[in-house]
């Protein structure tokens, strides 16, 4: 079986699977039952000064039958007195040494950062997570997403962070930001250890209209929370490989948002995560379903032939890449297996609706749209493929007009239907233009990068002179007119 145990910047894991800060890692007792489950680490709920939570707290967005397929809370953090969870915090350690505990932090000042800091420490945590992501009412107080958005601000307060600990230091971020890699590169320039992302999404997960409230209801009124579980994962997928694959990132992530199993998971992990955090699975499921987890991730690596989890980490974050380097001379062309498909004629209608209008039924030729690239009626194949299943409802493609999108693929019940041949088209094989690169490239060569008085890169990047703006991402430059 594949070695599972992590290291995250000098923590020992046994496994990458942590639970994160929210409900399911509130209490000592919680977090013991998941170790016995058989959790690696728990990233205890954010301790703070004392506030008072509302009541209703959470609304879910369900689809086609699935519930909580979004999850949405105006939670904030702990409402138990600090002294009590530092009590349970050194009991759990105390119990399951081989665990992991990292203790989520949110305060104001720096005095208060460095008390809390020891605090922590002093009751065993292994680490500190700095809570900069909460989108929802401790922003409305200066802490959370408000820091989070500031990264200058960010980098400052990790830097204090930094003084006092002895621990290693994870920066969690918000993704409520335009370009995740300025706080995740303040984060590195303050010092942090680690980074973990996303925290949830500033939302509104819905109206009540019979009484004309935001949901979830507090009263008579509402407010924004932050989104989470299965919907954001794709949010969370890309900010991760885009620290993953920045050369200023050098330190492990912990990726969060939407990890339900172990395939969540290992996409995470082949993205650049270390560690992976969930809480909606974990609130709808339970903490068992670590146990699929666990024995899922194995079997894949013991399947793909790699003896660590650790081989696996960032192998997908070279092929992430701009769209101006993809390949334009690459081209699928769609066919459909007759004795596969069933006749439900979903793809005609997407495919008619909303794409390229080359999929039709029924014998005979049939007049392409005014748009079309090729010259005269589509040609129906002779004779018309007739299926096991679907008798003479099994549409065909236009092929020379078919460009591949895949919509087709996607909307049918029975994705092994489709089949895909593959071919060069002419054109550029490179999305960008040669001018293109050269604007870039001497754009780039124009535009410097600010540093901190100790040397180290800033997030925040000089412009240079003239009309245009120039963003910097991770290390390409995008000219916007």
């Amino acid at each position: 079986m594949a070695d599972l145990s992590i290291d995250f910047c000098g923590i020992k894991s046994p496994n990458p699977f942590w639970l994160a800060s929210a409900p399911p890692a509130n209490t000592g007792e919680q977090v013991m039952r998941a170790f016995d489950a058989g959790w690696g680490g728990a990233v205890w709920k954010t301790l703070g000064d004392p506030i008072m939570n509302v009541t209703s707290r959470f609304g879910s967005v369900d689809y086609d039958g699935r519930k909580m397929m979004g999850l949405n809370n105006i939670e904030l953090i702990t409402d138990r007195p600090i002294e009590e969870n530092l009590r349970e915090i050194r009991e759990v350690k105390k119990r399951y040494p081989k665990n992991v505990i990292i203790a989520s932090l949110m305060t104001e000042t720096k005095d208060d950062w460095r008390v809390l800091i020891k605090r922590c420490e002093d009751a065993g945590a292994d680490g500190l997570e700095l809570n900069f992501g909460c989108p929802h009412g401790m922003c409305e107080r200066g802490m959370g997403s408000s820091v989070g958005q500031e990264p200058k601000l960010l980098q400052e307060i990790t830097s204090w962070t930094k003084e006092f600990a002895k621990t290693p230091v994870l920066v969690k971020l918000t993704p409520n930001t335009g370009d995740i890699l300025e706080p995740g590169l303040a984060a590195v320039a303050g010092g942090a250890d680690g980074i973990s992302l996303i925290n949830t999404i500033k939302s509104i997960v819905g109206v009540d209209l019979d009484r004309m409230v935001p949901l979830p209801r507090v009263g008579r009124a509402s407010t924004n929370g932050g989104y989470c579980g299965p919907a954001v994962k794709p949010i969370a997928l890309h900010m991760v490989a885009a620290l993953a694959r920045d050369p200023g990132v050098k330190i492990p992530i912990s990726g969060i948002g939407g990890i339900s199993n172990w395939r969540d998971a290992a996409e995470f992990i082949a993205l650049g995560a270390t560690s992976v955090q969930v809480c909606t699975a974990v609130m709808h499921y339970g903490y068992r379903i670590v146990e699929d987890m666990i024995e899922g991730l194995s079997e894949y690596l013991d399947s793909h032939g790699m003896k660590s989890v650790n081989e696996l980490r960032g192998r997908a974050v070279g092929a992430y890449q701009d769209w101006g380097d993809l390949d334009l001379g690459y081209k699928l062309v769609a066919n459909i297996d007759a004795k596969t498909c069933i006749g439900c004629q979903l793809c005609v209608t997407a495919c008619n609706d909303g794409a390229h209008q080359c999929i039709f039924t029924g014998p005979g030729d049939r007049p392409r749209p005014p748009h079309a690239h090729t010259q005269g009626p589509a040609k129906a194949p002779n004779p018309i493929p007739v299926g096991l299943l679907a008798g003479d409802r099994v549409p065909w493609i236009d092929e020379p007009e078919c460009v591949g999108c895949n919509l087709c693929q996607l909307v049918c019940p029975v994705p092994a239907a489709f089949r895909w041949s593959k071919s060069r088209r002419d054109g550029k094989r490179r999305g960008m233009t040669a001018s293109a690169r050269a604007a870039t490239s001497s754009l780039a060569e124009s535009t410097t990068l600010s540093k901190s008085p100790e040397g180290k890169p800033s997030p925040v990047r000089s412009q240079p002179n003239g009309g245009a703006m120039v963003h910097l991402g991770s290390g390409r430059v995008t000219v916007r007119s």
